[in-house]
Protein backbone atom coordinates (compact mmCIF):
# COMPACT_ATOMS: atom_id res chain seq x y z
CA UNK A 1 0.00 0.00 0.00
CA UNK A 2 2.78 2.43 0.91
CA UNK A 3 4.68 1.50 -2.23
CA UNK A 4 1.62 2.23 -4.37
CA UNK A 5 1.15 5.58 -2.67
CA UNK A 6 4.82 6.44 -3.16
CA UNK A 7 4.65 5.48 -6.84
CA UNK A 8 1.50 7.56 -7.23
CA UNK A 9 3.15 10.59 -5.62
CA UNK A 10 6.13 10.24 -7.95
CA UNK A 11 4.38 9.26 -11.17
CA UNK A 12 1.55 11.80 -11.19
CA UNK A 13 3.83 14.88 -11.04
CA UNK A 14 6.13 13.28 -13.62
CA UNK A 15 3.25 12.62 -16.03
CA UNK A 16 1.89 16.13 -15.40
CA UNK A 17 5.29 17.62 -16.17
CA UNK A 18 5.60 15.65 -19.40
CA UNK A 19 2.10 16.71 -20.51
CA UNK A 20 2.81 20.37 -19.68
CA UNK A 21 6.09 20.25 -21.62
CA UNK A 22 4.31 18.77 -24.64
CA UNK A 23 1.53 21.37 -24.47
CA UNK A 24 4.14 24.12 -24.01
CA UNK A 25 5.93 23.01 -27.17
CA UNK A 26 2.64 22.91 -29.05
CA UNK A 27 0.99 26.20 -27.96
CA UNK A 28 3.85 28.04 -26.24
CA UNK A 29 5.00 28.63 -22.69
CA UNK A 30 2.86 31.69 -21.89
CA UNK A 31 -0.26 30.05 -23.30
CA UNK A 32 0.40 26.89 -21.26
CA UNK A 33 0.78 28.90 -18.05
CA UNK A 34 -2.41 30.82 -18.89
CA UNK A 35 -4.21 27.53 -19.55
CA UNK A 36 -3.17 26.14 -16.17
CA UNK A 37 -4.19 29.33 -14.36
CA UNK A 38 -7.53 29.70 -16.14
CA UNK A 39 -8.55 26.06 -15.66
CA UNK A 40 -7.60 26.36 -11.98
CA UNK A 41 -9.65 29.52 -11.48
CA UNK A 42 -12.64 28.22 -13.43
CA UNK A 43 -12.45 24.86 -11.65
CA UNK A 44 -12.32 26.42 -8.19
CA UNK A 45 -15.38 28.52 -9.06
CA UNK A 46 -17.17 25.38 -10.24
CA UNK A 47 -16.06 23.50 -7.09
CA UNK A 48 -17.50 26.30 -4.96
CA UNK A 49 -20.83 26.12 -6.80
CA UNK A 50 -21.03 22.33 -6.56
CA UNK A 51 -19.96 22.42 -2.90
CA UNK A 52 -22.71 24.89 -2.05
CA UNK A 53 -25.22 22.74 -3.91
CA UNK A 54 -24.12 19.64 -1.96
CA UNK A 55 -24.38 21.58 1.30
CA UNK A 56 -27.89 22.79 0.43
CA UNK A 57 -28.96 19.25 -0.48
CA UNK A 58 -27.56 18.00 2.85
CA UNK A 59 -29.54 20.66 4.72
CA UNK A 60 -32.68 19.70 2.83
CA UNK A 61 -32.18 16.02 3.66
CA UNK A 62 -31.72 16.87 7.34
CA UNK A 63 -34.87 19.01 7.41
CA UNK A 64 -36.76 16.07 5.89
CA UNK A 65 -35.42 13.79 8.64
CA UNK A 66 -33.16 11.80 6.33
CA UNK A 67 -29.49 10.99 6.66
CA UNK A 68 -27.72 13.17 4.05
CA UNK A 69 -25.34 10.42 2.90
CA UNK A 70 -25.45 11.17 -0.82
CA UNK A 71 -24.90 14.94 -0.46
CA UNK A 72 -22.05 14.30 2.01
CA UNK A 73 -20.36 11.91 -0.43
CA UNK A 74 -20.85 14.49 -3.19
CA UNK A 75 -19.29 17.08 -0.90
CA UNK A 76 -16.26 14.86 -0.34
CA UNK A 77 -15.82 14.39 -4.09
CA UNK A 78 -16.18 18.14 -4.69
CA UNK A 79 -13.60 18.85 -1.97
CA UNK A 80 -11.15 16.35 -3.48
CA UNK A 81 -11.76 17.89 -6.90
CA UNK A 82 -10.93 21.31 -5.44
CA UNK A 83 -7.68 19.93 -4.04
CA UNK A 84 -6.80 18.44 -7.44
CA UNK A 85 -7.52 21.79 -9.11
CA UNK A 86 -4.98 23.51 -6.90
CA UNK A 87 -2.29 21.11 -8.17
CA UNK A 88 -1.00 22.56 -11.44
CA UNK A 89 -1.45 20.17 -14.30
CA UNK A 90 -3.73 19.00 -17.05
CA UNK A 91 -4.35 15.42 -15.92
CA UNK A 92 -5.34 16.39 -12.37
CA UNK A 93 -7.55 19.19 -13.74
CA UNK A 94 -9.29 16.72 -16.05
CA UNK A 95 -9.94 14.29 -13.19
CA UNK A 96 -11.16 17.17 -11.02
CA UNK A 97 -13.56 18.43 -13.70
CA UNK A 98 -14.94 14.91 -14.12
CA UNK A 99 -15.57 14.79 -10.36
CA UNK A 100 -17.29 18.18 -10.46
CA UNK A 101 -19.83 17.37 -13.16
CA UNK A 102 -22.77 15.59 -11.46
CA UNK A 103 -23.28 12.98 -14.22
CA UNK A 104 -19.64 11.89 -14.32
CA UNK A 105 -19.35 12.18 -10.54
CA UNK A 106 -22.12 9.59 -10.27
CA UNK A 107 -20.11 7.22 -12.49
CA UNK A 108 -16.96 7.85 -10.45
CA UNK A 109 -18.87 7.15 -7.21
CA UNK A 110 -20.05 3.81 -8.61
CA UNK A 111 -16.50 2.94 -9.67
CA UNK A 112 -15.06 3.86 -6.24
CA UNK A 113 -17.84 1.92 -4.48
CA UNK A 114 -16.99 -1.17 -6.54
CA UNK A 115 -13.34 -0.80 -5.56
CA UNK A 116 -14.05 -0.62 -1.83
CA UNK A 117 -17.18 -2.78 -1.62
CA UNK A 118 -15.55 -6.20 -1.77
CA UNK A 119 -12.96 -5.59 0.99
CA UNK A 120 -15.67 -4.12 3.21
CA UNK A 121 -18.22 -6.88 2.62
CA UNK A 122 -15.82 -9.86 2.64
CA UNK A 123 -13.43 -9.07 5.46
CA UNK A 124 -13.56 -8.37 9.14
CA UNK A 125 -12.34 -4.98 10.20
CA UNK A 126 -12.25 -3.01 13.41
CA UNK A 127 -13.47 0.47 14.18
CA UNK A 128 -12.32 2.44 17.23
CA UNK A 129 -15.14 4.35 18.90
CA UNK A 130 -14.49 7.00 21.52
CA UNK A 131 -17.09 6.50 24.26
CA UNK A 132 -17.52 8.85 27.22
CA UNK A 133 -17.91 7.30 30.67
CA UNK A 134 -21.49 6.55 31.81
CA UNK A 135 -23.39 9.64 32.92
CA UNK A 136 -20.93 12.02 31.24
CA UNK A 137 -22.76 14.91 29.57
CA UNK A 138 -20.64 17.03 27.34
CA UNK A 139 -21.31 20.61 26.35
CA UNK A 140 -20.50 21.31 22.69
CA UNK A 141 -17.42 23.37 23.56
CA UNK A 142 -15.93 21.02 26.18
CA UNK A 143 -13.00 18.73 25.37
CA UNK A 144 -14.02 15.09 26.13
CA UNK A 145 -11.13 14.14 28.40
CA UNK A 146 -12.88 11.23 30.07
CA UNK A 147 -13.38 9.11 26.95
CA UNK A 148 -12.22 5.55 26.56
CA UNK A 149 -11.55 3.65 23.36
CA UNK A 150 -13.60 0.59 22.54
CA UNK A 151 -12.84 -1.81 19.72
CA UNK A 152 -15.86 -2.86 17.71
CA UNK A 153 -15.43 -5.80 15.37
CA UNK A 154 -17.62 -5.55 12.31
CA UNK A 155 -18.48 -8.99 10.98
CA UNK A 156 -20.82 -8.09 8.15
CA UNK A 157 -21.79 -4.78 6.58
CA UNK A 158 -25.15 -4.37 4.91
CA UNK A 159 -24.90 -1.50 2.45
CA UNK A 160 -27.69 1.02 2.49
CA UNK A 161 -28.62 2.41 -0.87
CA UNK A 162 -29.39 6.08 -0.47
CA UNK A 163 -31.40 7.84 -3.12
CA UNK A 164 -32.10 11.51 -3.41
CA UNK A 165 -35.85 12.35 -3.23
CA UNK A 166 -35.74 13.51 -6.85
CA UNK A 167 -34.41 10.04 -7.85
CA UNK A 168 -37.46 8.42 -6.21
CA UNK A 169 -39.82 10.67 -8.18
CA UNK A 170 -38.03 9.83 -11.44
CA UNK A 171 -38.14 6.09 -10.78
CA UNK A 172 -41.94 6.20 -10.16
CA UNK A 173 -42.67 7.95 -13.44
Amino acid sequence: MMLRLLLLLILIPLVELLILIEIGQWIGTISTIALVLLTGIWGLWLARQQGLEAMNRARYELTQGHMPAEPLIDGIFVFLAGVLLVVPGVLTDLIAFLALVPATRKLIKRFVWRLIQKPILDRHFQVTVHVPPPGFRQAPHVDPRGTRDEQVTVRRVHPILVEHPSDEKNSRQ
